[in-house]
């Protein structure tokens, strides 16, 4: 059923990940003496971008991105786990202050992202994609659907990386969260992911019939089982990631806080 020597090299994505490896070698290369004279190369920073890429490829084009559009949907919850977090993550964080603000503190520019960077659209945005996309029309249609599939993978990152600019944010322009405001906005995202989490795991029939009349990879894995793997798997590694972002927050605010000796 599955070829694992063969992977979906799709022309759109490896256009799109072509295109942003290569501006960002430029950017962060020859044009970089332009855009911020005296700032070294980000090396750090480029690893981080790059790997980011990498993992968006394998995720989407390897043999596995195959079983997670056609056979099981909790290989389809770890394909978009990838996405919305060490890709988006690594995306972000790979991005120099210096090469976002030549972008974002254009006037027109500033003023658009002064509205679409306020925590409660990052966080209510990315709350609202995730669980939209796994409603079930929306889910089918992207699974049936190559070009809707491409929608709900880039979509599934954009809110990811606007998700994580009010924690992590490189800029100097808009800049992340104070220590407090970022407890609160990671809480109740939290909590606002509540609603999806249960309409996975406390489902008792087939949600999706694509995985539901899918050829079964793993016989003692069937569909109602397979989909509550997939939910627990969205729900614990999210909020795994979430706990460890509060765990790390609040660590940083207090080592801020601490007396120096």
């Amino acid at each position: 059923m599955i070829d694992w020597w063969q992977w979906r090299s799709e022309p759109a994505l490896v256009c799109i990940l072509i295109a942003a490896g290569w501006g960002y070698g430029l950017v962060a290369g020859p044009l970089r003496s332009r855009i911020a004279p005296g700032a070294p190369f980000p090396r750090t920073e480029a690893v981080r971008f790059y790997a980011a890429l990498l993992l968006c490829y394998l995720a989407v084009a390897s043999p596995f991105g195959r079983v997670a559009v056609a056979f099981l949907f909790s290989a389809h919850m770890v394909q978009e786990l990838v996405i919305m977090y060490p890709v988006a993550v690594l995306a972000l964080r790979g991005l120099p202050g210096w090469m976002l603000d030549a972008v974002v503190a254009r006037p027109p520019v500033r003023r658009v992202l002064g509205w679409l960077l306020r925590p409660l659209f990052c966080g209510g945005l990315f709350v609202l994609v995730v669980t939209g996309w796994h409603l079930p029309r929306p889910f089918e249609w992207a699974i049936e659907d190559e070009s809707a599939h491409a929608v709900q993978q880039v979509s599934l990152f954009i809110a990811a990386v606007l998700f994580w600019w009010p924690l992590i944010s490189p800029s100097r322009v808009f800049p992340p969260l104070g220590f407090a405001g970022r407890l609160v906005y990671l809480f109740c995202t939290e909590v606002a992911l509540t609603a999806l989490f249960s309409y996975l795991l406390m489902a008792d029939h087939g949600i999706y019939p694509t995985y539901e009349f899918a050829p079964r990879l793993l016989a003692s894995l069937d569909p109602v089982n397979d989909q509550v793997l997939g939910g627990i798997l969205l729900s614990a590694v999210s909020s795994l990631v979430l706990l460890i972002a509060l765990g790390l927050t609040f660590r940083h605010w207090s080592r801020k806080d601490a007396p120096h000796r």
